[in-house]
């Protein structure tokens, strides 16, 4: 996820910079019971697919038939009985809750025959285990699917065999799925929508969607109606295991027209594939090297995108990128950065959520500045967007962010009513814990 004083608040903990601090009194002790509960999410209201039934069946060839590496996959793979799910491990007292909103949505709104099971065998298996179990294994990973296990332990003897291959699969019938039953409710949450798609769907992510978790720029947590529409396709009547590329070519357009009139009425847009040298460069400027070294592979990638000719979010996400690397050092020219980003996504359909990141930024910078009640529309559009994203760690970040605002507009009664608000995601977002600790070390309230 993403990383000048009066105010930024929980944006530390959302991976945001911090502006400065917020003194709290000396006498005031903070503790759990004086937080609001954990909110949650309601009926899923995601946003619709964005872009052309054409551009969208392009999507699913790309998405089913290679793996991230770019490695080809030589058939189409699915379920091809109704999908059995059973949770094991040690899980945090969160994660049912969560597992059956997102198979509720997968029945719902992706049409699949999937349901979970108490004992016996699964279809797959959800293991809940520590996040240092999961990175003794695959060290970069929040979390993971393979295929043919249903345990930690037997992917890490087996996993060097065959059937541990994605590319030696010819239909689904079994696949684990491993969670960290030791981090926040949100990202345990974002684990199961982002593993359980992945193991009924696609296998691939594309920098070039901008509305899906099939995407490794990971502004999306929670699938979105682009994902719901893929996953519909995938378990079509007219498709089948072990189709070719070929093959699947010849039926999906009729599929995804089928399934999505309103996608016909929307223009096609010229789509590019994204050269491995940009998603060398992203990588290595999201990473954990040198500043200069980060620096260089963002301007590697800015003159990838200029180039290409993009004009999307791949064009905009570099300079995102770079806005928050100098916002300590040059906060000011991080602005420019957010605003270049922010043209360019306001031209590109689809890009909502990104825009709000870039919006809580903004909206942070001017607060510092005494020009808070000025983001307020803006704020509030945001805000309605990662509601609608259901990403918690923003919300509760541009409540936050609103309240402060609100303040420095004369509201102090509005203003607390929406920090309080804001509490109740951070729990869900952060863990309870974390948020205690950052009211204690003067990051979010002032008189809580």
């Amino acid at each position: 996820m993403i990383r000048a004083g009066s105010i930024i608040l929980t944006l530390m903990l959302a991976g945001c910079s911090a502006v400065g601090k917020i003194e709290l009194p000396s006498e005031a002790k903070v503790t759990e019971a004086a937080l609001p509960q954990s909110r949650s999410f309601g009926a899923a209201r995601p946003f619709p697919p964005a872009r052309s039934n054409a551009n969208i069946a392009a999507d699913f060839l790309d998405l089913h038939f290679e793996l991230e590496s770019g490695t080809p996959l030589p058939v189409f793979t699915r379920f091809e009985t109704p999908v059995t799910v059973r949770l094991t491990g040690a899980p945090s007292p969160t994660m049912q809750a969560d597992l059956d909103r997102v198979l509720s949505r997968l029945r719902n709104e992706a049409g699949i025959d999937i349901q979970q099971v108490t004992d016996g065998s699964a279809n797959i298996t959800i293991e809940a285990v520590t996040q240092r179990q999961i990175q003794r294994v695959l060290p970069q990973a929040a979390c993971f699917v393979v295929p043919n296990a249903e345990s930690l332990a037997e992917y890490q003897r087996d996993r060097r065999k065959p059937k541990s291959s994605w590319t030696s699969l010819r239909t689904r019938e079994r696949l684990a799925i491993f969670v960290p039953n030791d981090v926040s409710p949100q990202e345990i949450r974002d684990c199961l929508n982002e593993e359980l798609a992945q193991a009924l769907g696609p296998l691939n992510d594309l920098y070039r969607l901008p509305d899906s978790v099939f995407n490794d720029d990971n502004f999306h947590t929670a699938l979105t109606g682009f994902d719901m529409l893929i996953l519909r396709a995938a378990y079509a009547p007219e498709l089948r295991s072990g189709m070719t590329r070929t093959e699947v070519a010849q039926v999906i357009p009729g599929v995804i027209a089928r399934l999505n009139p309103r996608g016909a009425r929307l223009p096609v847009r010229p789509e590019t594939r994204t050269p491995r040298e940009w998603i060398d460069a992203v990588q290595t400027a999201v990473g954990n090297g040198s500043s200069l070294r980060r620096m260089r592979a963002l301007h590697r990638a800015m003159r990838i995108g200029q180039e290409q000719g993009w004009t999307d979010q791949r064009r905009a996400y570099p300079h995102y990128l770079k806005g928050r690397m100098g916002q300590f050092d040059n906060p000011d020219e991080s602005q420019r950065q957010y605003a270049v980003a922010l043209q360019y996504l306001r031209s590109t359909p689809g890009t909502e959520v990104h825009q709000a990141h870039v919006i809580t930024q903004m909206a942070a910078y001017a607060l510092t500045r005494g020009a808070g009640p000025e983001m307020l529309p803006e704020i509030d559009a945001a805000i309605e967007t990662m509601q609608r994203a259901e990403n918690a760690a923003l919300l509760a970040t541009l409540l936050l962010l609103k309240s402060e605002a609100l303040k420095q507009a004369g509201r102090p009664e509005a203003a607390r009513a929406v920090r309080l608000d804001s509490l109740g995601w951070a729990r869900y977002a952060f863990g309870s814990e974390l948020v205690v600790r950052a009211l204690e070390q003067n990051i979010a309230l002032r008189n809580p």
